[in-house]
């Protein structure tokens, strides 16, 4: 197995653990604390709840756009537009940032270290790929 290939599957199983934390929100899990720095502590409020559903679609989108990158799935994408593998390694960045900016402890205990895998595997794959 290669190292790009380890990446992709990296990237896409910590991907699947965001996507279904914010359907879950979506949902109208109980777990505000958990985001947005803990500021809706309990069920999200509806546009929240729509947001949530927004950012699981555009965590998907990333997560094909590595899988693409590593020849998991032929879409295209990043043969076609080669800088589009550096989107999920700055988006990644900047949920690290600012997961660990957060206010909520809760959130920084448990994305920190999501971001942080996500983060380098999607540089991995940006590099390699």
């Amino acid at each position: 197995m290669t190292v790009t290939l380890v990446a992709a599957i990296v990237y896409a199983l910590a991907t699947a653990v965001v996507v279904g934390f914010q359907l879950a929100l979506a949902a109208g899990a109980p777990w505000g604390e958990y985001a947005m720095g803990g500021r809706f502590p309990g069920r999200f409020p509806p546009a929240m709840r729509a947001g949530a559903l927004v950012q699981a679609v555009a965590l998907v989108l990333l997560a094909l756009v590595v899988l693409d990158r590593a020849g998991v799935v032929a879409l295209g994408w990043t043969t076609v537009l080669p800088w589009l593998a550096w989107v999920p390694v700055v988006v990644s960045a900047v949920s690290l940032a600012m997961n660990a900016a957060s206010r909520s402890a809760v959130e920084r205990r448990t994305w920190v270290p999501v971001a942080l895998v996500m983060l380098v595997s999607s540089l991995v794959l940006a590099l390699t790929g």
